[in-house]
Protein backbone atom coordinates (compact mmCIF):
# COMPACT_ATOMS: atom_id res chain seq x y z
CA UNK A 1 0.00 0.00 0.00
CA UNK A 2 1.27 3.48 -0.82
CA UNK A 3 2.66 5.30 2.19
CA UNK A 4 0.03 7.29 4.01
CA UNK A 5 -2.97 5.40 2.62
CA UNK A 6 -5.55 4.38 5.19
CA UNK A 7 -8.43 3.06 3.13
CA UNK A 8 -9.34 -0.58 2.72
CA UNK A 9 -9.67 -2.23 -0.67
CA UNK A 10 -7.59 -1.58 -3.80
CA UNK A 11 -4.74 0.90 -3.50
CA UNK A 12 -3.94 3.43 -6.20
CA UNK A 13 -1.17 1.10 -7.29
CA UNK A 14 -3.74 -1.66 -7.82
CA UNK A 15 -6.17 0.67 -9.53
CA UNK A 16 -3.68 2.33 -11.85
CA UNK A 17 -1.41 -0.63 -12.51
CA UNK A 18 -2.99 -3.83 -11.29
CA UNK A 19 -0.12 -6.00 -12.48
CA UNK A 20 3.12 -5.02 -10.78
CA UNK A 21 4.37 -8.58 -10.56
CA UNK A 22 3.16 -9.26 -14.07
CA UNK A 23 4.96 -6.17 -15.32
CA UNK A 24 8.27 -7.40 -14.01
CA UNK A 25 7.66 -10.86 -15.39
CA UNK A 26 7.00 -9.39 -18.84
CA UNK A 27 10.45 -7.83 -19.21
CA UNK A 28 11.66 -10.40 -21.70
CA UNK A 29 8.55 -9.90 -23.85
CA UNK A 30 9.02 -6.13 -23.90
CA UNK A 31 12.68 -6.51 -24.85
CA UNK A 32 11.73 -8.84 -27.67
CA UNK A 33 9.28 -6.25 -28.97
CA UNK A 34 12.11 -3.70 -29.10
CA UNK A 35 14.11 -6.00 -31.37
CA UNK A 36 11.35 -7.48 -33.56
CA UNK A 37 11.11 -4.70 -36.14
CA UNK A 38 9.52 -5.30 -39.56
CA UNK A 39 11.69 -5.01 -42.66
CA UNK A 40 13.01 -1.50 -43.18
CA UNK A 41 13.14 0.59 -46.32
CA UNK A 42 15.23 3.68 -46.92
CA UNK A 43 13.75 7.09 -46.23
CA UNK A 44 15.41 10.14 -47.75
CA UNK A 45 14.71 13.83 -47.87
CA UNK A 46 16.02 17.36 -47.71
CA UNK A 47 16.07 19.95 -44.93
CA UNK A 48 15.77 23.48 -46.29
CA UNK A 49 15.45 27.00 -44.93
CA UNK A 50 12.37 29.14 -45.48
CA UNK A 51 13.57 32.58 -46.51
CA UNK A 52 11.19 35.38 -45.46
CA UNK A 53 9.72 37.12 -48.49
CA UNK A 54 10.34 34.25 -50.88
CA UNK A 55 7.59 33.17 -53.27
CA UNK A 56 5.03 30.70 -51.87
CA UNK A 57 6.17 27.13 -52.48
CA UNK A 58 9.69 28.17 -53.44
CA UNK A 59 12.41 25.91 -52.10
CA UNK A 60 14.90 27.70 -49.91
CA UNK A 61 18.60 26.92 -49.51
CA UNK A 62 19.60 23.53 -48.08
CA UNK A 63 20.56 23.31 -44.40
CA UNK A 64 23.59 21.16 -43.62
CA UNK A 65 24.42 19.52 -40.27
CA UNK A 66 20.80 19.20 -39.12
CA UNK A 67 20.12 16.04 -37.09
CA UNK A 68 17.46 13.63 -38.34
CA UNK A 69 16.46 10.33 -36.70
CA UNK A 70 14.29 7.25 -37.11
CA UNK A 71 14.08 6.72 -33.35
CA UNK A 72 17.35 4.76 -33.25
CA UNK A 73 19.94 6.06 -35.69
CA UNK A 74 20.80 9.75 -35.81
CA UNK A 75 22.36 11.30 -38.93
CA UNK A 76 23.35 14.78 -40.07
CA UNK A 77 22.29 16.34 -43.32
CA UNK A 78 25.03 16.84 -45.87
CA UNK A 79 26.10 20.05 -47.57
CA UNK A 80 23.11 19.61 -49.90
CA UNK A 81 20.70 19.32 -46.94
CA UNK A 82 20.05 15.66 -47.78
CA UNK A 83 19.72 12.74 -45.37
CA UNK A 84 18.82 9.06 -45.63
CA UNK A 85 17.79 6.60 -42.92
CA UNK A 86 16.29 3.14 -42.71
CA UNK A 87 12.68 3.19 -41.54
CA UNK A 88 10.37 0.29 -40.71
CA UNK A 89 6.57 0.29 -40.43
CA UNK A 90 5.64 1.81 -37.08
CA UNK A 91 8.71 4.02 -36.93
CA UNK A 92 8.85 7.75 -37.59
CA UNK A 93 11.29 10.08 -39.27
CA UNK A 94 11.81 13.25 -37.27
CA UNK A 95 14.06 16.26 -37.40
CA UNK A 96 15.84 17.44 -34.27
CA UNK A 97 15.05 21.15 -34.40
CA UNK A 98 18.42 22.93 -34.26
CA UNK A 99 19.04 25.99 -32.15
CA UNK A 100 18.24 29.21 -33.95
CA UNK A 101 15.45 27.74 -36.09
CA UNK A 102 11.78 26.89 -35.79
CA UNK A 103 9.69 24.16 -37.36
CA UNK A 104 6.20 24.62 -38.83
CA UNK A 105 3.49 25.09 -36.20
CA UNK A 106 -0.14 24.06 -36.68
CA UNK A 107 -2.23 27.24 -36.87
CA UNK A 108 -5.14 25.83 -34.85
CA UNK A 109 -3.31 23.87 -32.15
CA UNK A 110 0.21 25.39 -32.04
CA UNK A 111 1.56 21.83 -32.09
CA UNK A 112 5.05 21.66 -33.59
CA UNK A 113 5.18 19.46 -36.72
CA UNK A 114 8.47 17.65 -36.35
CA UNK A 115 7.88 14.11 -37.70
CA UNK A 116 6.55 11.84 -40.40
CA UNK A 117 4.88 8.67 -39.10
CA UNK A 118 5.39 5.68 -41.41
CA UNK A 119 2.63 3.08 -41.09
CA UNK A 120 1.72 1.71 -44.55
CA UNK A 121 -1.33 -0.31 -43.42
CA UNK A 122 -2.40 1.84 -40.48
CA UNK A 123 -4.04 0.57 -37.30
CA UNK A 124 -5.61 -2.86 -37.97
CA UNK A 125 -9.39 -2.71 -37.75
CA UNK A 126 -9.29 -6.13 -36.12
CA UNK A 127 -7.89 -4.55 -32.94
CA UNK A 128 -11.20 -2.79 -32.35
CA UNK A 129 -9.69 0.47 -31.15
CA UNK A 130 -12.18 2.85 -29.58
CA UNK A 131 -10.34 5.80 -31.11
CA UNK A 132 -9.23 6.32 -34.69
CA UNK A 133 -5.61 5.24 -34.50
CA UNK A 134 -3.50 5.76 -37.62
CA UNK A 135 -4.91 5.83 -41.14
CA UNK A 136 -2.78 3.90 -43.65
CA UNK A 137 0.10 6.07 -44.80
CA UNK A 138 0.69 3.90 -47.89
CA UNK A 139 4.10 3.42 -49.48
CA UNK A 140 6.98 5.56 -48.28
CA UNK A 141 7.10 8.88 -50.14
CA UNK A 142 10.01 9.41 -52.49
CA UNK A 143 11.17 12.27 -50.26
CA UNK A 144 10.34 13.34 -46.70
CA UNK A 145 11.33 16.98 -46.43
CA UNK A 146 11.33 19.44 -43.56
CA UNK A 147 11.47 23.24 -43.74
CA UNK A 148 12.95 25.44 -41.02
CA UNK A 149 12.77 29.16 -40.40
CA UNK A 150 15.71 31.03 -38.91
CA UNK A 151 14.85 32.81 -35.61
CA UNK A 152 16.68 34.54 -32.78
CA UNK A 153 17.02 32.37 -29.65
CA UNK A 154 18.59 34.25 -26.72
CA UNK A 155 20.61 32.20 -24.23
CA UNK A 156 18.16 33.21 -21.49
CA UNK A 157 14.61 31.93 -21.94
CA UNK A 158 11.67 30.42 -20.09
CA UNK A 159 9.67 27.26 -20.77
CA UNK A 160 6.17 26.54 -19.46
CA UNK A 161 6.02 23.05 -17.94
CA UNK A 162 2.68 21.34 -17.42
CA UNK A 163 1.80 17.77 -16.56
CA UNK A 164 -1.34 15.73 -15.94
CA UNK A 165 -4.09 18.19 -16.87
CA UNK A 166 -6.03 14.92 -17.16
CA UNK A 167 -9.67 15.89 -17.73
CA UNK A 168 -11.99 12.91 -17.40
CA UNK A 169 -15.06 14.78 -18.67
CA UNK A 170 -15.88 17.86 -20.71
CA UNK A 171 -16.59 19.68 -17.43
CA UNK A 172 -13.06 18.92 -16.24
CA UNK A 173 -11.67 20.04 -19.60
CA UNK A 174 -13.31 23.37 -18.83
CA UNK A 175 -11.54 23.34 -15.44
CA UNK A 176 -8.26 23.03 -17.37
CA UNK A 177 -9.31 25.96 -19.54
CA UNK A 178 -10.51 28.29 -16.77
CA UNK A 179 -8.30 27.32 -13.82
CA UNK A 180 -4.96 26.65 -15.53
CA UNK A 181 -4.66 27.97 -19.08
CA UNK A 182 -6.44 31.30 -18.54
CA UNK A 183 -4.12 32.06 -15.64
CA UNK A 184 -1.06 31.66 -17.86
CA UNK A 185 -1.94 34.36 -20.38
CA UNK A 186 0.90 36.81 -20.74
CA UNK A 187 3.59 34.37 -19.61
CA UNK A 188 6.76 35.31 -21.45
CA UNK A 189 7.95 31.84 -22.47
CA UNK A 190 9.67 30.56 -25.60
CA UNK A 191 7.46 27.45 -25.73
CA UNK A 192 5.52 25.01 -23.58
CA UNK A 193 5.69 21.30 -22.81
CA UNK A 194 3.17 18.87 -21.32
CA UNK A 195 4.59 15.71 -19.76
CA UNK A 196 1.79 13.22 -20.19
CA UNK A 197 -1.75 12.36 -19.15
CA UNK A 198 -3.12 15.11 -21.30
CA UNK A 199 -6.34 13.10 -21.05
CA UNK A 200 -7.94 10.74 -18.56
CA UNK A 201 -8.54 7.94 -21.11
CA UNK A 202 -11.01 9.81 -23.37
CA UNK A 203 -8.77 10.57 -26.35
CA UNK A 204 -11.65 12.12 -28.30
CA UNK A 205 -11.04 15.29 -26.25
CA UNK A 206 -7.56 15.87 -27.73
CA UNK A 207 -8.69 18.28 -30.44
CA UNK A 208 -10.61 20.56 -28.09
CA UNK A 209 -7.84 20.39 -25.48
CA UNK A 210 -5.13 21.30 -27.99
CA UNK A 211 -7.11 24.28 -29.23
CA UNK A 212 -7.52 25.51 -25.63
CA UNK A 213 -3.77 25.26 -24.95
CA UNK A 214 -3.11 27.01 -28.27
CA UNK A 215 -4.73 30.19 -26.94
CA UNK A 216 -1.46 30.79 -25.07
CA UNK A 217 0.13 31.45 -28.47
CA UNK A 218 3.19 29.31 -27.71
CA UNK A 219 4.71 26.44 -29.72
CA UNK A 220 3.83 23.30 -27.76
CA UNK A 221 5.61 19.97 -27.35
CA UNK A 222 4.13 16.89 -25.67
CA UNK A 223 4.97 13.41 -24.41
CA UNK A 224 2.38 10.75 -23.62
CA UNK A 225 1.27 9.36 -20.28
CA UNK A 226 -0.40 6.12 -19.24
CA UNK A 227 -3.85 7.68 -19.73
CA UNK A 228 -2.96 8.65 -23.30
CA UNK A 229 -2.77 5.02 -24.47
CA UNK A 230 -4.97 3.00 -26.80
CA UNK A 231 -5.86 0.47 -24.13
CA UNK A 232 -7.25 -2.06 -26.63
CA UNK A 233 -3.71 -2.72 -27.90
CA UNK A 234 -2.48 -6.27 -27.20
CA UNK A 235 0.98 -4.89 -26.30
CA UNK A 236 3.00 -1.71 -26.49
CA UNK A 237 3.52 -1.91 -30.26
CA UNK A 238 0.21 -0.22 -31.14
CA UNK A 239 -0.58 1.50 -27.84
CA UNK A 240 0.48 4.96 -29.12
CA UNK A 241 -1.34 4.86 -32.47
CA UNK A 242 -3.88 7.57 -31.64
CA UNK A 243 -1.10 9.62 -30.07
CA UNK A 244 0.96 9.36 -33.26
CA UNK A 245 -2.00 10.46 -35.37
CA UNK A 246 -2.54 13.59 -33.28
CA UNK A 247 0.96 14.54 -32.13
CA UNK A 248 3.56 12.61 -34.13
CA UNK A 249 6.49 10.48 -33.03
CA UNK A 250 6.08 9.50 -29.34
CA UNK A 251 9.72 10.30 -28.53
CA UNK A 252 12.03 12.82 -30.19
CA UNK A 253 14.26 15.82 -29.37
CA UNK A 254 14.63 19.52 -30.08
CA UNK A 255 17.23 22.19 -29.34
CA UNK A 256 16.70 25.72 -28.12
CA UNK A 257 19.64 28.07 -27.57
CA UNK A 258 22.20 26.08 -25.53
CA UNK A 259 19.81 23.36 -24.34
CA UNK A 260 18.82 20.02 -25.83
CA UNK A 261 15.34 18.79 -24.87
CA UNK A 262 15.01 15.00 -25.09
CA UNK A 263 11.35 14.00 -25.00
CA UNK A 264 10.92 10.32 -24.07
CA UNK A 265 8.14 7.80 -23.52
CA UNK A 266 8.73 5.56 -20.49
CA UNK A 267 5.20 4.16 -20.20
CA UNK A 268 5.83 0.50 -21.06
CA UNK A 269 2.36 -0.88 -21.82
CA UNK A 270 1.94 -4.64 -21.37
CA UNK A 271 -1.34 -5.04 -23.18
CA UNK A 272 -5.08 -5.18 -22.62
CA UNK A 273 -5.20 -8.65 -21.09
CA UNK A 274 -2.75 -7.93 -18.26
CA UNK A 275 -3.24 -6.68 -14.72
CA UNK A 276 -6.31 -6.49 -12.52
CA UNK A 277 -8.20 -4.36 -15.03
CA UNK A 278 -7.76 -6.80 -17.93
CA UNK A 279 -10.43 -6.16 -20.51
CA UNK A 280 -10.66 -2.48 -19.54
CA UNK A 281 -7.04 -1.33 -19.47
CA UNK A 282 -3.84 -3.30 -19.10
CA UNK A 283 -0.85 -3.08 -16.81
CA UNK A 284 2.12 -0.83 -17.45
CA UNK A 285 5.43 -0.02 -15.85
CA UNK A 286 8.09 2.67 -16.06
CA UNK A 287 10.77 1.65 -18.56
CA UNK A 288 12.77 3.18 -21.40
CA UNK A 289 12.78 0.90 -24.43
CA UNK A 290 16.05 -0.29 -25.93
CA UNK A 291 15.30 1.79 -29.04
CA UNK A 292 14.99 4.96 -26.97
CA UNK A 293 18.24 4.33 -25.13
CA UNK A 294 19.97 3.75 -28.47
CA UNK A 295 18.48 6.99 -29.77
CA UNK A 296 19.68 8.94 -26.70
CA UNK A 297 23.17 7.44 -27.00
CA UNK A 298 23.43 8.32 -30.70
CA UNK A 299 21.95 11.79 -30.15
CA UNK A 300 24.38 12.65 -27.36
CA UNK A 301 27.29 11.51 -29.52
CA UNK A 302 26.33 14.38 -31.87
CA UNK A 303 25.80 16.93 -29.06
CA UNK A 304 28.47 19.26 -27.65
CA UNK A 305 29.47 18.37 -24.11
CA UNK A 306 28.61 21.79 -22.69
CA UNK A 307 24.94 21.82 -23.75
CA UNK A 308 22.33 21.50 -21.00
CA UNK A 309 20.45 18.22 -21.41
CA UNK A 310 16.79 18.50 -20.39
CA UNK A 311 15.04 15.13 -20.20
CA UNK A 312 11.23 15.02 -20.18
CA UNK A 313 8.95 11.98 -19.74
CA UNK A 314 5.91 10.92 -17.75
CA UNK A 315 6.76 8.32 -15.07
CA UNK A 316 9.32 9.34 -12.41
CA UNK A 317 12.78 7.90 -12.26
CA UNK A 318 12.06 7.63 -8.54
CA UNK A 319 9.20 8.67 -6.26
CA UNK A 320 8.78 8.93 -2.51
CA UNK A 321 5.18 7.68 -2.75
CA UNK A 322 6.18 4.05 -3.28
CA UNK A 323 9.80 3.50 -4.39
CA UNK A 324 9.17 -0.19 -5.16
CA UNK A 325 6.08 0.26 -7.35
CA UNK A 326 7.00 -0.44 -11.02
CA UNK A 327 4.06 1.68 -12.18
CA UNK A 328 5.40 4.77 -10.38
CA UNK A 329 9.15 4.32 -10.90
CA UNK A 330 11.39 3.61 -13.89
CA UNK A 331 13.14 0.27 -13.62
CA UNK A 332 16.10 1.05 -15.91
CA UNK A 333 16.88 4.54 -14.66
CA UNK A 334 20.57 3.69 -14.39
CA UNK A 335 20.76 2.82 -18.10
CA UNK A 336 19.53 6.30 -19.03
CA UNK A 337 21.64 8.19 -16.49
CA UNK A 338 24.79 6.33 -17.54
CA UNK A 339 24.49 7.87 -21.01
CA UNK A 340 24.68 11.43 -19.66
CA UNK A 341 28.26 11.28 -18.46
CA UNK A 342 29.46 14.58 -17.01
CA UNK A 343 27.08 16.74 -19.01
CA UNK A 344 24.94 19.33 -17.20
CA UNK A 345 21.50 17.76 -17.00
CA UNK A 346 18.09 17.85 -15.36
CA UNK A 347 14.96 15.74 -15.83
CA UNK A 348 11.25 16.41 -15.39
CA UNK A 349 8.20 14.17 -15.12
CA UNK A 350 4.67 14.04 -13.74
CA UNK A 351 2.39 11.05 -13.09
CA UNK A 352 2.25 10.84 -9.29
CA UNK A 353 0.29 14.03 -8.55
CA UNK A 354 2.89 14.88 -5.94
CA UNK A 355 5.71 17.41 -6.09
CA UNK A 356 9.23 16.09 -5.41
CA UNK A 357 12.91 16.84 -5.90
CA UNK A 358 15.45 13.99 -6.11
CA UNK A 359 19.22 14.14 -6.45
CA UNK A 360 20.39 10.89 -8.01
CA UNK A 361 23.92 9.64 -7.49
CA UNK A 362 26.05 6.51 -7.64
CA UNK A 363 23.41 4.27 -6.06
CA UNK A 364 21.10 5.25 -8.94
CA UNK A 365 23.62 4.52 -11.70
CA UNK A 366 24.94 8.08 -11.91
CA UNK A 367 28.42 8.11 -10.33
CA UNK A 368 29.26 11.68 -11.32
CA UNK A 369 30.63 14.38 -9.09
CA UNK A 370 27.39 16.35 -9.32
CA UNK A 371 24.13 14.48 -8.68
CA UNK A 372 21.46 14.40 -11.37
CA UNK A 373 18.49 16.58 -10.43
CA UNK A 374 15.14 14.86 -11.04
CA UNK A 375 12.04 17.00 -10.52
CA UNK A 376 8.56 15.51 -10.21
CA UNK A 377 6.17 18.30 -11.18
CA UNK A 378 2.84 19.28 -9.63
CA UNK A 379 -0.18 18.10 -11.61
CA UNK A 380 -2.31 20.68 -13.41
CA UNK A 381 -5.31 18.61 -12.26
CA UNK A 382 -3.98 18.32 -8.69
CA UNK A 383 -6.07 15.63 -7.03
CA UNK A 384 -7.62 14.62 -10.36
CA UNK A 385 -9.99 17.60 -10.04
CA UNK A 386 -11.24 16.40 -6.65
CA UNK A 387 -12.37 18.67 -3.85
CA UNK A 388 -15.13 21.17 -3.09
CA UNK A 389 -16.03 23.72 -5.73
CA UNK A 390 -14.75 27.26 -5.29
CA UNK A 391 -16.67 30.45 -6.02
CA UNK A 392 -16.08 29.88 -9.76
CA UNK A 393 -17.56 26.39 -9.66
CA UNK A 394 -14.12 24.77 -10.14
CA UNK A 395 -12.80 21.97 -7.91
CA UNK A 396 -10.08 23.23 -5.54
CA UNK A 397 -8.00 20.15 -6.57
CA UNK A 398 -5.23 20.27 -3.92
CA UNK A 399 -2.86 17.33 -4.46
CA UNK A 400 -2.71 14.54 -1.91
CA UNK A 401 0.63 15.94 -0.65
CA UNK A 402 -1.06 19.30 0.03
CA UNK A 403 0.40 21.11 -2.99
CA UNK A 404 -2.12 23.18 -4.96
CA UNK A 405 -2.66 22.21 -8.56
CA UNK A 406 -0.61 24.27 -10.98
CA UNK A 407 2.25 24.48 -13.45
CA UNK A 408 5.97 25.29 -13.42
CA UNK A 409 8.29 27.65 -15.28
CA UNK A 410 11.74 26.42 -16.27
CA UNK A 411 14.21 29.30 -16.66
CA UNK A 412 17.42 28.58 -18.60
CA UNK A 413 20.48 30.80 -18.92
CA UNK A 414 23.19 29.16 -21.01
CA UNK A 415 23.46 25.71 -19.43
CA UNK A 416 22.22 26.80 -15.98
CA UNK A 417 18.58 26.53 -14.93
CA UNK A 418 16.03 27.13 -12.18
CA UNK A 419 12.35 26.30 -11.85
CA UNK A 420 9.47 28.00 -10.08
CA UNK A 421 6.03 26.72 -9.20
CA UNK A 422 2.95 28.59 -10.40
CA UNK A 423 -0.12 27.59 -8.35
CA UNK A 424 -3.32 27.80 -10.35
CA UNK A 425 -5.53 29.53 -7.79
CA UNK A 426 -3.65 29.89 -4.50
CA UNK A 427 -4.30 33.34 -2.92
CA UNK A 428 -1.68 35.87 -4.05
CA UNK A 429 0.27 33.05 -5.73
CA UNK A 430 1.66 31.92 -2.38
CA UNK A 431 4.35 29.25 -2.56
CA UNK A 432 3.85 27.92 0.96
CA UNK A 433 1.03 27.24 3.43
CA UNK A 434 1.24 27.67 7.22
CA UNK A 435 -0.91 25.56 9.55
CA UNK A 436 -1.10 25.09 13.31
CA UNK A 437 -1.42 21.51 14.54
CA UNK A 438 -2.51 21.34 18.15
CA UNK A 439 -2.85 17.59 18.61
CA UNK A 440 0.05 15.22 19.11
CA UNK A 441 -1.18 12.46 16.86
CA UNK A 442 0.50 9.08 17.09
CA UNK A 443 0.19 8.17 13.43
CA UNK A 444 -0.86 9.47 10.05
CA UNK A 445 -3.97 7.29 10.33
CA UNK A 446 -5.00 9.30 13.39
CA UNK A 447 -4.14 12.53 11.58
CA UNK A 448 -6.52 11.68 8.78
CA UNK A 449 -9.26 10.50 11.13
CA UNK A 450 -9.10 13.17 13.85
CA UNK A 451 -7.86 16.30 12.09
CA UNK A 452 -10.69 16.13 9.56
CA UNK A 453 -12.94 18.15 11.89
CA UNK A 454 -10.22 19.83 13.96
CA UNK A 455 -10.75 23.59 13.55
CA UNK A 456 -7.36 24.39 15.03
CA UNK A 457 -5.24 24.60 11.89
CA UNK A 458 -5.14 28.35 12.51
CA UNK A 459 -5.45 30.65 15.51
CA UNK A 460 -6.78 31.46 18.02
CA UNK A 461 -5.35 28.87 20.35
CA UNK A 462 -5.41 28.89 24.13
CA UNK A 463 -2.28 29.41 26.19
CA UNK A 464 -2.75 25.86 27.50
CA UNK A 465 -2.69 24.51 23.93
CA UNK A 466 0.32 26.56 22.90
CA UNK A 467 2.91 24.26 24.50
CA UNK A 468 1.61 21.33 22.43
CA UNK A 469 1.13 23.18 19.13
CA UNK A 470 3.36 22.71 16.09
CA UNK A 471 3.83 25.18 13.28
CA UNK A 472 3.56 23.18 10.05
CA UNK A 473 4.74 24.68 6.75
CA UNK A 474 4.21 23.11 3.34
CA UNK A 475 6.73 24.66 0.94
CA UNK A 476 4.88 23.68 -2.21
CA UNK A 477 7.90 23.03 -4.42
CA UNK A 478 10.40 22.29 -1.67
CA UNK A 479 12.70 19.34 -1.25
CA UNK A 480 15.85 18.02 0.42
CA UNK A 481 17.76 21.26 -0.14
CA UNK A 482 15.04 23.54 1.21
CA UNK A 483 15.49 25.08 4.67
CA UNK A 484 12.74 26.76 6.73
CA UNK A 485 12.52 28.75 9.97
CA UNK A 486 9.89 30.85 11.70
CA UNK A 487 10.00 33.73 14.16
CA UNK A 488 7.47 35.51 16.38
CA UNK A 489 7.44 39.31 16.24
CA UNK A 490 10.87 39.44 14.59
CA UNK A 491 12.38 37.43 17.42
CA UNK A 492 15.05 34.74 17.17
CA UNK A 493 14.44 32.37 14.20
CA UNK A 494 13.42 28.84 15.12
CA UNK A 495 14.66 26.21 12.69
CA UNK A 496 12.04 23.82 11.32
CA UNK A 497 12.66 20.16 10.52
CA UNK A 498 11.68 18.43 7.29
CA UNK A 499 9.24 15.65 8.19
CA UNK A 500 7.70 12.84 6.14
CA UNK A 501 4.11 13.33 7.22
CA UNK A 502 0.66 14.00 5.86
CA UNK A 503 -0.07 17.72 5.50
CA UNK A 504 -2.81 18.32 8.12
CA UNK A 505 -4.43 20.86 5.82
CA UNK A 506 -5.11 18.38 3.02
CA UNK A 507 -6.18 15.73 5.54
CA UNK A 508 -8.75 18.17 6.89
CA UNK A 509 -9.85 19.19 3.41
CA UNK A 510 -10.45 15.62 2.28
CA UNK A 511 -12.09 14.72 5.58
CA UNK A 512 -14.52 17.63 5.50
CA UNK A 513 -15.64 17.05 1.92
CA UNK A 514 -15.45 13.27 1.36
CA UNK A 515 -18.19 13.26 -1.28
CA UNK A 516 -16.08 15.51 -3.52
CA UNK A 517 -12.94 13.32 -3.43
CA UNK A 518 -12.36 10.62 -6.05
CA UNK A 519 -12.22 7.14 -4.60
CA UNK A 520 -8.47 6.53 -5.01
CA UNK A 521 -7.46 9.92 -3.56
CA UNK A 522 -6.29 9.87 0.07
CA UNK A 523 -3.73 12.10 1.82
CA UNK A 524 -0.15 10.95 1.27
CA UNK A 525 3.17 11.80 2.85
CA UNK A 526 4.51 15.16 1.75
CA UNK A 527 8.22 15.41 0.90
CA UNK A 528 8.34 19.18 1.51
CA UNK A 529 6.65 19.54 4.91
CA UNK A 530 8.47 21.31 7.75
CA UNK A 531 7.49 21.46 11.43
CA UNK A 532 8.56 22.95 14.76
CA UNK A 533 6.81 23.56 18.09
CA UNK A 534 5.78 26.95 19.36
CA UNK A 535 8.01 28.30 22.14
CA UNK A 536 7.22 26.98 25.62
CA UNK A 537 5.32 29.28 27.95
CA UNK A 538 3.87 31.46 25.23
CA UNK A 539 1.74 34.13 26.90
CA UNK A 540 -1.67 35.31 25.68
CA UNK A 541 -1.35 37.95 22.99
CA UNK A 542 -1.33 38.62 19.27
CA UNK A 543 1.86 37.76 17.39
CA UNK A 544 3.20 38.13 13.87
CA UNK A 545 4.38 34.62 12.93
CA UNK A 546 6.77 35.01 10.01
CA UNK A 547 8.19 32.11 8.00
CA UNK A 548 11.43 32.39 6.02
CA UNK A 549 12.55 29.68 3.59
CA UNK A 550 15.44 29.07 1.24
CA UNK A 551 14.32 26.98 -1.72
CA UNK A 552 16.13 24.31 -3.79
CA UNK A 553 17.91 27.00 -5.82
CA UNK A 554 18.95 29.18 -2.89
CA UNK A 555 16.17 31.75 -3.38
CA UNK A 556 14.45 33.37 -0.42
CA UNK A 557 10.73 32.87 0.22
CA UNK A 558 8.58 34.32 2.97
CA UNK A 559 5.05 34.18 4.30
CA UNK A 560 3.28 34.83 7.57
CA UNK A 561 0.17 34.49 9.67
CA UNK A 562 -1.38 36.29 12.63
CA UNK A 563 -1.12 34.06 15.72
CA UNK A 564 -3.62 34.80 18.47
CA UNK A 565 -3.13 33.17 21.88
CA UNK A 566 -6.09 33.62 24.25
Amino acid sequence: MTQGSTTEGPTRREIMLGGAALALASSATAQAQDQALPAAVTAAGTITEIVPGSAPGAKGPPLPNVLVSNGREVVRTGADGRYSLPVAPGQSIFVVKPAGFRLPIDAATYLVRYSYVYDPDGTPASLGFRYTGIAPTGPLPATIDFELTRVDEPARFDVLLMTDPQPETTAELEYVRDDVISGLFGTNAAFGMTLGDLMFDDLSLYHRYNRIVATLGLPWWNVGGNHDLDYEAPDGTRARDTWKRVFGAPYYAHEHANALFIMLDNVDYLGLNTGKEAGVRGAYRGRFSADQLTFVKNLLAETPQEKLIVLAFHIPLRTYLDPKDPANNTDNTGDLLALLGDRPSVSFCGHTHSTEHHYLGAEDGFPNRVAHHHHVLAAASGSWWSGPLDHRGIACADQWDGTPNGTHVLSIDGNAYTTRFVPAAEPAGSRMRISLQTQNHQSDREVMREVAMDPLLRSPITSDQADGTRVVVNVFDGGPRTSVSYALDDGHPIEMQRVAKVDPFVAQLYGRYPDTIKKWVTPQHCSHLFAARLPAGLRPGTYALKVAATDEYGRQLSNGMVLEVV
